[in-house]
C-alpha cells in the first residue's frame, strides 16, 4: 500500500558537515518503498493511507562499523539469518563482522564461502542489510604471524582487523608497512593483555567496592600510545577500536591534532553505561573492554561532539543462556545490540541533551561509513523515538538475548524494516 507520512522530521548529516539546514519537517509519498517530498497534498491520490508522522524521523540508515557472526561455527548464538534480521530491525544498513568465528575468517576460501551463503540469504530476505567481512591479520589463538593478506585483497572484504590485540609491535609494523598500498581500511584494538591480567572491571571506586578484579586504565593506554607512535612512524591510516577511557579520549585527541592518520570508535553500551552497572553483577554488563567510569563515559560522550572519536560501533557479540548465566568473573565478555543500540542511545543521549540528533545520526550511519572508506547510505530509515515495547524473547530477532534490558521496556523502534530511497 502507498502511504503519505504527515509533518516528518528529517536528519541530514551529512548536509550538516556543509552547514545546510539538517532539520527539517516534511510530507513524505511512499511508493513502493521510495520517497519523494510532497509540497501540495491535494494534488495526491485520494487511496493513500495516511499516517501522522509528527513524531517520525527519516534519516540514513545505519553502519555498523564491527560485530560479531555466531556463523560459521557457533550457529546456536546466532545464525547469519539471525544476525541480518536482528541489524535490520535495529535500522542497520550495512554491518561489518569481525573473523572470530569457526573457523576464522583468515583465508580467501572462507571468505568466498561464507560470502556465497550471504548471497543465498540475501536474495530471499527483502531489503536485506549489506553485510561485510573483516579479515584476520594474524593467524593462531596468539595471533604471532600475519595471514595471507594480499591474497585475502582479492576477495571482498571490508578491510583487515583481527577483533583482538596483537601483542608484539613489530608484528604490527610488519602488517602496516605491507598494507599500506593497499588503501583499505585497517582496525586495531589497542590492549596490553599482561597489563589486564585478569581484572574484569575497570579500576575504580566501583571495582573495589564491588570486590571484582581491576583492570588498569594503563591496559589501554600504554598499547594506544605505542600504537599511536608506530602509525605516526609508518604513516598507513588506521581504525583504533573500542577506545574506552577518558585518558584514552585525550590521547586519540593528541594524535590528530598532530595529524596522525586515525579515525576512532567506541561502543554504544561505553556512551550509556559505566562501572556503577556492575552494582548488579549482571554478567551481560561483562564486556570487552569493560565499561568506564562515569569520568570515562562523560569523556567518551564529549570525544563524540569534539570528533576525536569518530563513530560508534555496537559490537554485537550473541551467546547463549548457558553460556552468559554464570558468575561475573567466569561470563564470556558481550552482548547483543543491534536492535537496542539507537532506542537506549536516543533515550540517554539525545533526550536528556548530551548529544544533539544530528550528532548521534552521524556517528551512526555517516560517521561509520567513512571510517570504512565507503560512501554514505542511500537508504533511509523511519524511527519512532516515542514507541514503546518491551524487549523479550519473541520481541528480538536475535537468536540470543545476552542483554540487561531483558523484559525491560524500552521507548524508540525502527517504525519500517523495509529500505526507503530517496527520489
Amino acid at each position: 500500500m502507498n502511504q503519505l507520512f504527515q509533518q516528518v522530521r528529517i536528519l541530514n548529516p551529512i548536509g550538516n558537515s556543509d552547514g545546510n539546514l539538517t532539520e527539517r519537517v516534511a510530507d513524505l509519498l511512499v511508493i513502493d518503498g521510495i520517497i519523494q517530498e510532497v509540497s501540495d497534498t491535494t494534488l495526491l491520490p485520494t487511496d493513500l493511507e495516511t499516517i501522522p508522522g509528527g513524531h517520525l524521523i527519516l534519516a540514513p540508515g545505519l553502519v555498523d562499523l564491527y560485530s560479531h557472526s555466531g556463523t560459521p561455527g557457533h550457529e546456536e548464538r546466532e545464525t547469519l539469518t539471525s544476525l541480518l534480521q536482528s541489524a535490520q530491525a535495529g535500522g542497520f544498513r550495512s554491518l561489518n563482522i569481525l573473523p572470530d568465528t569457526l573457523p576464522a575468517l583468515d583465508r580467501a576460501s572462507s571468505i568466498v564461502s561464507l560470502d556465497r551463503e550471504y548471497q543465498q540469504i540475501a536474495v530471499q530476505m527483502p531489503n536485506c542489510p549489506q553485510l561485510g567481512y573483516w579479515s584476520a591479520l594474524t593467524v593462531g589463538v596468539e595471533g604471532t604471524a600475519m595471514t595471507e593478506l594480499a591474497e585475502l585483497a582479492t576477495t571482498n572484504i571490508t578491510g583487515w582487523a583481527d577483533g583482538r590485540s596483537i601483542s608484539n609491535p613489530a608484528l604490527i609494523c610488519r602488517i602496516l608497512e605491507y598494507l599500506q598500498p593497499f588503501n583499505r581500511p585497517i582496525g586495531l584494538y589497542a590492549l596490553d593483555r599482561q597489563l589486564r591480567g585478569n581484572g574484569v572491571a575497570r579500576a575504580g571506586v566501583a571495582a573495589l567496592k564491588y570486590g571484582l578484579p581491576v583492570d588498569p586504565v594503563s591496559s589501554e593506554t600504554a598499547a594506544l600510545a605505542q600504537l599511536i607512535e608506530i602509525i605516526a612512524e609508518v604513516g598507513t591510516p588506521v581504525h583504533l577500536m573500542r577506545i574506552s577511557t577518558r585518558r584514552g579520549v585525550e590521547l586519540v585527541t593528541a594524535a590528530k591534532q598532530r595529524g596522525v592518520p586515525i579515525t576512532a570508535s567506541t561502543t554504544w553500551l561505553h556512551l550509556i553505561a559505566n562501572t556503577t552497572a556492575l552494582a548488579t553483577y549482571d554478567p551481560n554488563f561483562k564486556l570487552n573492554p569493560p565499561l568506564g567510569n562515569p569520568s570515562d563515559q562523560i569523556a567518551l560522550i564529549e570525544g563524540i561532539k569534539t570528533g576525536a572519536i569518530d563513530a560508534i560501533a555496537i559490537d554485537h557479540h550473541a551467546y547463549t543462556y548457558e553460556e552468559k548465566t554464570v558468575a561475573f568473573g567466569e561470563a564470556p565478555a558481550g552482548a547483543i545490540g543491534l536492535e537496542l543500540a539507537l532506542p537506549l542511545l536516543w533515550a540517554n543521549l539525545v533526550v536528556p541533551g548530551k548529544l544533539s540528533a544530528l550528532e548521534l545520526w552521524a556517528a551512526l550511519s555517516t560517521n561509520p561509513a567513512r571510517c570504512l572508506h565507503q560512501s554514505p547510505p542511500t537508504q533511509s530509515i523511519l524511527f519512532d523515538p516515542q514507541q514503546t515495547w518491551v524487549v523479550t524473547k519473541n520481541s528480538l530477532k536475535s537468536l540470543s538475548h545476552n542483554t540487561a534490558w531483558l523484559g525491560r521496556e524500552i521507548v524508540g523502534k525502527v517504525n519500517c524494516d523495509r529500505a526507503l530511497s530517496t527520489r
